[in-house]
């Protein structure tokens, strides 16, 4: 597979970032850890990672604008586009020696998501997408998975810790998927569900209150493996709102309905 120009230097920037993740995933006891929040942790590593994939982004691309977990908004002369970067998504499996977290960079250009990557250094799989080309593993094309009925299905799902997030909702939404899957898995990492999604690992995925640079790179992956995404309200604002649904068609407006209802339930109680 023929790389565009910007995928290549995503790829670059992600790459080098990983070298420094992969070699303090080793020594994970050893890591430098502060708390940011009640079970949300940001590691020296995590800030070193964010601090690379910027100064190489800003190195190939000088005039865009940064959106990042860390440092947040960084401006740019560019108004048209805006890289939106995460420097490692599952940083509680990061810390606990689990190897489930990833590299995630997206570029949109005047709003649309143009390009995206998710990149799992200890597994060395890379996902990318470019708007309109399609989806990729490993320079391998990825589809969806085909299995229509929910029953058949793996969903993967976000599910709120501690003093984050809406629990009674959670618990509810859990309730109602449930009893209608053959598996729900919770991995911890919202990138590479998506990116799981895009290549027929799971057959779904949702969560609430997520974050830009949680999802940008993840929705351009199942858009362009031939997936449905859109928020809980059926839209196109996932970056907007925070919620997400992804699947296959089917899967995806099973999840949807059965959702929709748990929310009712909650809001009429």
């Amino acid at each position: 597979m023929a790389r565009s120009a910007l995928l290549n230097v995503m790829v670059a920037a992600a790459r080098k970032a990983a070298r420094g993740l992969a070699r303090d995933f080793g020594e994970v006891e050893n890591l430098q850890v502060s708390v940011k929040g009640p079970a949300d942790f940001v590691s020296a590593a995590d800030r070193k990672a964010e601090e690379i994939l910027i100064e190489e982004l800003q190195k190939a691309r000088p005039g865009y604008p940064i959106l990042a977990e860390e440092s947040g908004a960084t401006p740019g002369t560019d108004k048209t586009h805006r890289w939106i970067i995460d420097p490692l998504d599952g940083t509680t499996n990061f810390l606990h020696g689990f190897p489930h977290f990833a590299i995630s960079i997206a570029l949109e250009r005047d709003g649309v998501l143009e390009a995206g990557m998710v990149f799992n250094p200890v597994t060395d799989e890379l996902y990318t997408a470019s708007r309109g080309t399609g989806a990729y593993l490993n320079d391998r094309r990825i589809r969806v998975a085909s299995r229509s009925k929910l029953e058949d299905a793996v969903v993967t799902c976000g599910i709120p810790h501690r003093q984050r997030g809406d629990h009674a909702v959670a618990i509810r939404e859990l309730a109602s998927i449930m009893p209608r899957v053959a598996g729900i898995r919770r991995t911890g990492s919202a990138a590479l569900d998506l990116a799981f999604v895009a290549a027929g690992r799971c057959d779904g995925f949702w969560e609430n209150g997520l974050m830009p640079w949680d999802t940008a790179a993840g929705i351009l992956l199942v858009r362009e493996a031939g997936g449905i995404v859109t928020d809980d309200k059926n839209r196109q604002s996932m970056l907007e709102t925070g919620n997400i649904i992804a699947g296959n068609e089917s899967i995806h407006i099973d999840l949807y309905k059965l959702l929709t209802k748990a929310r009712a339930l909650r809001e009429a109680s």
